[in-house]
């Protein structure tokens, strides 16, 4: 399921070259529309790794959960830390859960 961009809080990353978006799909996927906001070009292929999701600075693009695990209004959502991610899951109540990890490379 391809991220979900929020194109009120999306900057394109300040307009630069390539968007962080851009620049962390594995697939190629992410772009910029000509009005600056990231879009995925091709929904369908979209891998969901959550790389784009992760690198966003502005905290512009959501992962929405399947239908078939959480119907449309379940989110997972990612903040960035220096040495950590924390997960926000909402689920279809409502209901938020938190969860923070090490980021892989601050393990050593």
């Amino acid at each position: 399921m391809p991220p979900k961009v929020d194109r009120e809080k999306c900057d394109g990353c300040k307009a630069e070259k390539e968007s962080l978006c851009e620049q962390i799909c594995p697939g190629d996927l992410m772009t910029l529309a000509e009005d600056k906001k990231a879009y995925c070009r091709m929904p369908r292929d979209c891998w969901d790794c959550m790389s784009c999701i992760k690198a966003c600075p502005k905290g512009a693009l959501e992962t929405r959960i399947p239908y078939q695990l959480g119907y449309h209004v379940a989110k997972l959502i990612p903040m960035m830390g220096t040495n950590t991610i924390t997960w926000t899951c909402i689920d279809i109540n409502g209901k938020v859960e938190r969860f923070q990890y090490i980021n892989r490379g601050m393990l050593d």
